[in-house]
């Protein structure tokens, strides 16, 4: 385990070193509380710091970034701790079949994820609820509408700091987010990999780290957001929960999956056009070749949690979803995942969908161009790397799917 109490950051020009003792302390002191279960999740802190104090190569701007982030992490679920200790009714809530978004990263998920967003009856997490949990937002309007602006901001702030950020990642204040910041309470989210250099970490996540005790933290999280409001059905979203299936259906026996599929080269393309330029606003690294490479271990590792579960005993509750169908026939697409769930989409909801798609079209925000070869990767070595997936779900190609829908 990782001991960096007494390593001071380096001047400034030089590589600076994060303290996970310090960031600790700092989110214990905001809080005013020490954390109960500082035992269970320090661990990860740890080994997160620790990679990206060896690999990471922060600038001063990346270091003060990060540092905030970490510790705003821990604040969060230090919050979610107190409200759940003076309220425990909370945790007695239930969590009904709620519906786990997921496929490879880059695989159309955030545009599904949108499609879910049209229907009223779904709950999606919030982009100002992520950023800050608590008040419960049901029970206190005032503080609701005091975070949403507050995240406004913030993300004018990463627009500012990536002006690629629009094109590549969709993200506004009340719209849907997908699961990570969740996850980064307990230091157990795999996306770090995509803004921070640290292999070592994700190593550590999708070999040895216990990630249930992380989903339970989850699971609280979302009966502190539905806290005192009327109850709806969870649709949640995260490309990285592929690497969790089995524990996601230890905490939630009766959750149900739609997993999208695309053509993994271009997936693993446009990956690696994200990772580069989420990167780059905190590391002096500007590696591409590197990218490339760390993302194609990440891609296969995905993909195994994925071929994993779909030899498993829980296979049936997935819905899988042809990426290049749902761009042809939006509507159509959906109603046929509803009747998957057991249940009828309303003709409204039908017309809302094609609605939000004229208005929605591809790159609206900006163009985001990619290609496998600006990253050192080869396209046909990839696809005899990943043939078991493509050949398990039938996935064409991207040029032969979008082909097919020009006719």
């Amino acid at each position: 385990m990782l001991d960096t109490a007494n390593e001071p950051a380096r001047e400034a020009g030089r590589d600076l070193l994060l303290n996970s003792d310090a960031i600790q302390a700092d989110a214990e002191a905001i809080v005013g509380m020490a954390d109960p279960d500082k035992a269970l999740f320090k661990p990860n802190l740890d080994r997160l710091v620790k990679s990206v104090n060896a690999t990471a190569r922060l600038s001063p701007q990346g270091y003060a970034i990060t540092h905030a982030e970490l510790v705003d992490a821990i604040v969060n679920r230090l919050e979610s701790r107190r409200w759940l200790d003076r309220h425990p009714e909370i945790a007695e809530q239930s969590i009904v079949e709620p519906i786990f978004m997921t496929g490879l990263p880059r695989s159309g998920t955030t545009y599904f994820q949108n499609l879910f967003n049209i229907d009223p009856a779904f709950r999606q997490i919030r982009a100002w609820e992520a950023s800050r949990i608590c008040p419960p937002p049901a029970v206190d309007p005032t503080s609701a509408h005091k975070r949403f602006e507050a995240t406004r901001r913030e993300i004018a702030q990463r627009v500012k700091l990536n002006p690629e950020y629009n094109a590549i990642h969709l993200s506004d204040a009340d719209g849907p987010e997908e699961c990570h910041p969740l996850l980064t309470q307990t230091f157990g989210a795999a996306g770090y990999h995509n803004y921070l250099n640290v292999p070592d970490y994700f190593d550590y996540l999708t070999s040895a780290l216990n990630l249930e005790e992380t989903y339970r933290n989850h699971r609280q999280q979302l009966q502190l957001l539905q806290w005192g409001a009327a109850p709806k059905r969870w649709a949640l979203k995260y490309p990285n929960h592929l690497v969790a299936m089995d524990v996601i259906m230890a905490i939630h026996p009766d959750a149900r999956f739609i997993v999208t599929h695309r053509d993994p080269r271009q997936t693993l393309a446009s990956l690696c056009r994200l990772t580069h330029s989420f990167r780059a606003p905190r590391s002096e690294d500007r590696d591409a070749l590197l990218v490339g490479r760390q993302m194609r271990t990440f891609v296969r590792r995905h993909l195994d949690g994925l071929m994993a579960f779909a030899a498993s005993s829980h296979a049936g509750r997935a819905i899988h979803v042809d990426y290049y169908y749902s761009l042809e026939q939006p509507a159509e697409m959906m109603a046929g995942v509803y009747r998957d769930l057991n249940m009828e989409m309303a003709p409204a909801v039908a017309h809302d969908i094609r609605g939000w798609v004229r208005r929605n079209p591809k790159n609206k925000r900006g163009a985001n161009d990619y290609m496998l070869s600006d990253y050192g990767l080869d396209a046909d070595e990839i696809a005899e790397e990943y043939a078991d997936y493509i050949t398990a779900f039938d996935i064409p190609s991207e040029s032969k799917a979008l082909a097919r829908l020009s006719v």
